[in-house]
């Protein structure tokens, strides 16, 4: 059975999960007004391709360090309602479906952490996720990253290890994503797809002919 991959920030949804959920705590009042401000650096590094993913999985984590378990449950169903249920895409969905309907094995794979992303995936009804795995210790999390970062090239090492644990393989694979630092994954699957691609992405896809479409 053959894979569709698909990146998740950007993509299937219209906005940045990691982004919106600091901007969330920061709103809220959880984190001060100086989250937001690294925050937004972060995310400028990304896009640019500079992001030091160690320095912002610090970052990222902090708070989930800071808070149980059950008060972090509840404050992300509310964001869930806030700031991902208006970015959702009815034709990401559709895209979804019809990979399901064909008879693929559908997969997530993201560098967001996956308490902010399990939800998400679960919404958009695909069942396997690779995300950036926070560490939890006795029922808490400790604000460090349990394995390896799903990013840029961890993104493959991560997806090879799901395959070794799984059997599955990427023969006749799609990945749809829309950020050239997926770039290591989008040249190893059969079947890339650039979408609502960066600017870099853009100009790469053009060049090896690939498929370049829009969800939004």
């Amino acid at each position: 059975m053959s894979l569709a991959i698909f990146d998740l920030d950007n993509t299937l949804i219209g906005g940045d999960s990691d982004y919106l959920w600091s901007q969330f705590l920061t709103e809220e009042g959880i984190v001060g007004p100086e989250h937001q401000r690294e925050n937004q650096r972060f995310y400028d590094e990304y896009v640019a391709g500079t992001l030091d993913i160690n320095e912002f999985l610090a970052f990222q984590l902090a708070p989930l360090a800071a808070h149980d378990i059950e008060t972090l449950l509840n404050w992300r169903e509310r964001f869930m309602a806030e700031k991902i249920t208006p970015i959702m895409l009815s034709s990401a969905q559709t895209l979804i479906d019809k990979h399901a309907n064909d008879g693929k094995t559908l997969l997530i794979i993201t560098a967001t952490n996956s308490f902010v992303t399990a939800p998400i995936a679960a919404r958009l009804g695909i069942p396997h996720l690779l995300a950036t795995e926070p560490e939890m210790l006795n029922g808490q999390y400790t604000g460090k990253v349990a394995g390896i970062p799903c990013f840029r090239d961890g993104k493959v090492e991560r997806l090879n290890l799901w395959l070794k644990d799984t059997g599955h393989n990427l023969d006749d694979s799609w990945f749809y994503s829309d950020s050239h630092n997926d770039l290591p994954l989008l040249e190893r699957v059969t079947h890339p797809v650039a979408v609502d691609p960066d600017e870099v992405l853009t100009q790469h896809a053009k060049s090896q002919q690939w498929p370049i479409i829009s969800l939004r």
